[in-house]
């Protein structure tokens, strides 16, 4: 099994703890680190906007990345929701071990 970092921003940070702490629960991702807010500019629907958001890092394994995907995305207050998969190329073999322990088996 392969750790990776599912990246992920919200509209607040009740919204990350909120979808943090549930897909934790449902053993999708071993852990969540809910970041400082950030602002972010973008085009939306032809138009610039800005917003203060709140990114997430969620630590899970590469068999379970795409249903931490798809959870995220049907909890999330967004249409479409920023969701992104990081490898990871190197980390602590324990840290490797205790992430595939903490999340689903398939």
């Amino acid at each position: 099994m392969t750790v990776v970092t599912v990246y992920c921003v919200f509209a607040d940070a009740e919204e990350a703890e909120r979808i943090g702490r549930t897909v934790v629960e449902e053993s999708l991702a071993a852990c969540v680190n809910i970041l400082s807010p950030c602002r972010s500019i973008y085009r939306w629907q032809g138009a610039i906007e800005e917003a203060a958001e709140v990114p997430a890092l969620f630590k899970t394994s590469d068999t379970v990345a795409d249903r931490l995907i798809e959870r995220i995305a049907l909890l999330h207050s967004y249409d479409v929701p920023a969701i992104a998969v990081w490898p990871i190329d190197r980390l602590l073999a324990d840290y490797g071990d205790w992430v595939e322990q903490s999340v689903l088996q398939l």
